[in-house]
């Protein structure tokens, strides 16, 4: 792909609502969720009961029929349903809620998970009416959810898409099977590099300065089952300078981070991303459909 575009900031969409603001704890009974298949074969599309294959661009794109009726009403794209997780203060997250509320972003933040009860990202939420969930149960957390607790709970905010604003536990398998291709992280460096178990926050920074890397930067990723490993959706490059310590590194790439995470939402939101036949995602241009990045 040779062209590369910027997502416009313009939407027509209104600032949203959000529910009354709660604390999960009981366990819910198991719901089937929609879900969006991607199949990089037409031949997998056979194995997946009830759904059509739909052609587009060399990329079969199965949706179940729920999902072709339902999201699309009066010719404008349901919002999507979104699970925010995070462990921090959260300012990611508050930047993709500030795009959401700004109208940028056709979704909507319809639950909160974190492990710890009274971070500064799940003070936020409560503030803004967004109920929370405490995931996992630990010592530490009495209240918190098993993986299939967990599973269930969000299937029933009947939730799109997952993503993670600085979770630092590892996402359960269970998790990820009910979510294929819809759970996405941001990470503070320009991925395979300074990634993995023991990289995240300041020690990135340190890293990549210790290095000798004359350039850093946010990316954007689908998750697996390991730290860091999934397929790369977006990345933004920043300089590091002569000098930079690591918080002046982080400062300028989460700068980055509150920008392209809110951009990104907003094409999941828009379902502008779409998968190469060779498992590799890419988004396609708002204002250019046939450009991509």
């Amino acid at each position: 792909m040779e062209t590369l575009f910027s997502i416009s900031s313009n939407s027509i969409f209104s600032p949203l609502q959000n529910p009354k603001a709660s604390t999960f704890s009981a366990p819910f009974s198991s719901e089937s969720k929609t879900q969006n298949w991607v199949c990089l074969k037409s031949s997998n599309c056979n194995d997946l009961k009830g759904f059509k294959g739909l052609k587009m661009m060399s990329v079969v794109k199965c949706l179940s029929s729920s999902d072709e009726v339902g999201s699309v009403e009066n010719g404008v794209k349901r919002k999507k349903n979104l699970a925010v997780f995070v462990s921090g203060g959260g300012s990611n997250f508050r930047a993709v809620h500030k795009a959401i509320l700004g109208g940028d972003v056709n979704g909507e933040v319809v639950v909160l998970v974190t492990n710890k009860n009274d971070c500064g990202g799940a003070q936020y939420a409560r503030e803004n009416g967004i109920p929370v969930i405490i995931f996992p149960n630990s010592k530490g957390e009495p209240e918190g959810l098993s993986s299939n607790n967990l599973v269930a709970a969000l299937s029933t905010y009947e939730v799109d898409f997952i993503f993670l604003a600085g979770y630092l536990k590892l996402i359960p398998s269970e998790l990820i099977r009910a979510y294929p291709n819809s759970i996405l992280n941001i990470h503070p460096s320009l991925l395979p590099a300074f990634g993995g178990k023991g990289y995240y926050g300041t020690k990135v920074h340190k890293a990549v300065i210790a290095s000798g890397a004359r350039y850093s930067g946010p990316t954007i990723h689908f998750v697996d089952e390991n730290y860091d490993t999934g397929r790369i959706l977006a990345q933004r490059v920043v300089p590091v300078l002569a000098n930079d310590t690591a918080e002046e590194l982080a400062a300028r790439v989460l700068r980055q981070e509150h920008k392209m995470y809110a951009e990104v939402a907003a094409a999941v939101c828009e379902e502008r991303v779409i998968w190469r036949e060779d498992g590799v995602p890419i988004i396609r241009s708002k204002a250019n459909p046939s450009h991509y990045s």
